[in-house]
């Protein structure tokens, strides 16, 4: 897996981008969501975002992808807001930082100033390594802020970067 590359996602590529996110919605240990996309709901979700990026392999296959769209509205409007999801069998290849490189420029490029993560689950360290070497802020933690599949509950913590 030598060569990643992140491009606006195509029709194409719905049936990877609605399988790798589904692992993640059936984790259960990191996206709020709690239903899995079929075919038309995974459609019209990823066409509703300001932008999708699709990491393609060598080949053209979605090895992962990123959401962005406006955290808020109005006066808060210029505040976005991601997720990122990774094949799982490919993880540990910085697949993860290139999504995140790459949404921190598309990000400036839609006319946001500011991207915030609302919810990062504290237990996933890796994404809040990642987010902490970026130069992500934490702005603390939210205790029990996320539900987990068993019905235990999980601190949640913030984070934000400016953009321009």
């Amino acid at each position: 897996m030598n060569e990643i590359r992140i491009r606006k996602y195509e029709t194409r590529d719905l049936p990877g981008m609605i399988r790798i996110w589904n692992s993640v919605v059936a984790a259960g240990n990191a996206f709020p969501q709690e239903e899995e996309l079929d075919e038309e709901q995974g459609r019209e979700f990823f066409a509703s975002q300001t932008f999708c990026g699709a990491a393609c392999d060598e080949e053209d296959r979605v090895v992962g992808l990123y959401i962005l769209h406006p955290n808020n509205v109005g006066r808060c409007g210029h505040i976005c807001n991601a997720s990122y999801a990774v094949d799982q069998s490919l993880r540990g290849l910085h697949i993860g930082e290139k999504l995140v490189l790459h949404c921190m420029e598309q990000g400036a490029k839609e006319g946001f100033r500011v991207l915030q993560f609302n919810a990062v689950v504290s237990t996933n360290t890796h994404a809040r390594h990642l987010y902490e070497r970026l130069g992500f802020i934490s702005l603390g933690t939210i205790k029990g802020g996320f539900r987990l599949p068993d019905g235990s509950y999980e601190d949640i913590c913030p984070y934000y970067i400016t953009l321009v």
